[in-house]
């Protein structure tokens, strides 16, 4: 895959924006995701996707071509939406109640998937301790905690994602996990 990555590249390069939309195609899903996890909104989260691949259309000429592709476009989505969560307070928690429904969350629009209903509810207040701990912490250390566990991607990757140090990673997943440790600890 990597060899028709670049081989895409190149093509957009030279003017190809066929190849572009093949590229997207490719790391549309994986791009959105990043965004989403960082940010927490479905609809900034399209609209960040959305620019990153523009940015990369923009910008095609500055990607090292000896670098992954991948690493620069996450990079770019990364990059945009710290910038957005920097510029706003988050107005949209996927906790917050339903218009309508008391007492109803997004969380509890969740689609059945067959567990029983104790072991949903458990589920699901895990899933939204632990979202809501990831979210409080800093963005460079949300960012390097979302990239590592929550994307599964290498050091180096994420290195190169966020244009630091495998060290200032490796540095920042640390204290985002110590963070985390301390807003899951159960209170006395």
């Amino acid at each position: 895959m990597n060899d028709t990555v670049k081989c895409l590249v190149k093509k957009v390069k030279q003017g190809n924006q066929l190849a572009f939309s093949e590229l997207i195609k490719l790391y549309q899903h994986e791009v959105y995701r990043i965004c989403f996890r960082l940010i927490r909104n479905r609809y900034e989260a399209e609209d960040l996707a959305q620019e990153a691949f523009l940015r990369a259309y923009q910008n095609i000429n500055s990607h090292d071509s000896n670098k992954k592709f991948s690493s620069w476009l996450f990079r770019i989505a990364t990059n945009l939406t710290i910038d957005r969560l920097k510029k706003k307070k988050p107005d949209y928690y996927l906790d917050a109640e339903v218009a309508g429904a008391e007492g109803m969350t997004m969380y509890t629009r969740i689609p059945d998937n067959h567990q029983l209903p104790e072991d949903q509810v458990i589920g699901m207040e895990l899933q939204d301790t632990v979202q809501k701990a990831v979210f409080q912490l800093a963005p460079e250390y949300r960012s390097a905690i979302v990239l590592k566990y929550m994307e599964d991607l290498s050091l180096r990757e994420i290195s190169d994602i966020m244009q630091i140090p495998i060290g200032t990673v490796k540095t920042r997943v640390h204290r985002g996990r110590e963070t985390l440790c301390k807003h899951l600890e159960p209170v006395p």
